[in-house]
């Protein structure tokens, strides 16, 4: 069976989700073979194996912390030369699509960024991909070289299946462009207890209609009843309501949760275009006319400040 590389995000040994996502889109297209960048690969390993990786190639190096992107293609064309996979699989994170991008151009290989699903073709892999802002839906696959295709958060669920995945060495050698930038200083970010707002199963995003930042209260409350993220429309964001890092659409963050929650967004085509791919659409405006019914799975058409509270609620009592 062919092999399928699945490049690992991971925070020091934990890994997250979205890799366990890749591992079970790549046994669709053949045997995967994680590929695990730095330090804690002991405790990562079990994870990765649970989830299917038969082989983990393994490469610990100060160049991985200390500068960017270059010294991960080095090692990912390391582990294509050691392979000769089928495809190479990362998650459509910014830092992953700029290594996927670097990765196709020293393989002569075509991409593919941003797909929604990856299954098996009979020439290859085919991605599924949505574009211009979600209005269409486009298949394609990659005729030259090794697919490299970079597939968003959310985009199937993870399953076990155990395998071996047996932890082996990865030699890898740094080019000259490796050390070309270098990290000088790292500031933690603020701990919400909340997932990733790219990577949750759930998202709770408020908008214009909130009214302020003091009401957002009401959106967080919501979001911690579902154990979700929360996220902010452009106009709450440039409103100064809500972080940016928050801001879901065309020029924020795209997400494509099981399930998002729109309260008292109208659902401007720039909004739609960073959540339209959700599985699970739900939107709360007093406004039935505003656009965001017309993509919606279920709309109630009433007033956040009386539906949210008594949403979060009755959530609550039903968890309790």
């Amino acid at each position: 069976m062919a092999e399928v590389l699945v490049y690992v995000d991971h925070v020091d040994g934990d890994v997250r989700k979205p890799t366990l996502e890749l591992l079970t889109l790549a046994r669709r297209l053949g045997d995967p073979v994680a590929v695990y960048l730095g330090a804690g690969v002991d405790a990562a390993a079990p994870v990765l194996a649970e989830h299917g990786a038969s082989r983990v190639l393994a490469a610990d190096a100060p160049e991985f912390a200390d500068h960017l992107v270059v010294p991960h293609v080095d090692a990912l064309q390391a582990a294509v030369k050691a392979v000769s996979p089928a495809a190479v699989l990362l998650t459509a994170s910014a830092a992953a699509t700029e290594i996927a991008g670097r990765l196709a151009v020293r393989l002569g290989s075509g991409i593919i960024t941003g797909a929604v699903d990856v299954a098996a073709g009979e020439d290859g892999p085919v991605a599924t991909q949505s574009v211009f802002a979600a209005s269409f839906t486009t298949t394609s696959r990659v005729t030259k070289g090794v697919p490299v295709i970079t597939v968003k958060p959310n985009a199937t669920s993870p399953e076990a299946a155990p395998a071996a995945g047996t932890v082996e060495p990865l030699e890898v050698g740094f080019g000259p462009l490796a050390t070309g930038t270098s990290v000088v200083s790292r500031s933690p970010r603020a701990a919400t207890g909340r997932p990733e707002l790219t990577e949750a199963a759930i998202v709770v995003s408020g908008g214009r209609g909130v009214g302020g930042a003091e009401h957002f209260a009401l959106i967080e409350a919501l979001a911690d009843s579902l154990g979700a993220a929360v996220g902010a429309s452009r106009a709450a964001v440039d409103a100064g309501w809500y972080p940016h890092t928050s801001q879901v659409g065309q020029t924020g963050k795209t997400v494509s949760p099981q399930l998002y929650i729109a309260a008292g967004i109208s659902g401007a085509i720039q909004h739609r275009a960073g959540m339209q791919t959700s599985k699970t659409i739900v939107a709360i405006n007093k406004d039935a006319e505003a656009p965001i019914f017309e993509l919606v799975d279920y709309g109630v058409v009433g007033d956040l400040f009386d539906v949210v509270p008594a949403l979060t609620e009755e959530i609550t009592t039903r968890k309790g």
